[in-house]
């Protein structure tokens, strides 16, 4: 499975998920895995154009949209879905996948 595959002028990357105890750190540690694999692929999280996010609970949204909310940048919020999905491994709470402009 490839992180990130660049074609066409896009970044798409693969689902993330990260370590932390809650989905609040797991979100922290997902986004911060997202901006390195976009900045290895020449983009940013502005160039995001799209996100999909799984939650294992959806009582965990609130969490996770606050650190969403925070990273996204002013006036670049990507088309987004979050729906609640049971993930590979019960230690993840939260996965996130995104596709980006290059």
């Amino acid at each position: 499975m490839s992180q990130a595959v660049v074609a066409g002028g896009f970044v798409f990357l693969s689902g993330q998920v990260g370590e932390g105890a809650d989905a609040r750190e797991q979100t922290r540690n997902i986004l911060d895995g997202i901006d390195g694999l976009l900045d290895r692929a020449g983009t940013n999280r502005a160039s995001i154009l799209s996100a999909n996010i799984w939650l294992a609970d959806m009582a965990d949204f609130d969490a996770m949209n606050a650190v969403w909310d925070a990273w996204v940048p002013e006036g670049a919020a990507p088309c987004r879905a979050c729906v609640e999905s049971n993930l590979a491994s019960p230690k993840f709470t939260v996965e996130i996948m995104v596709v980006a402009a290059k």
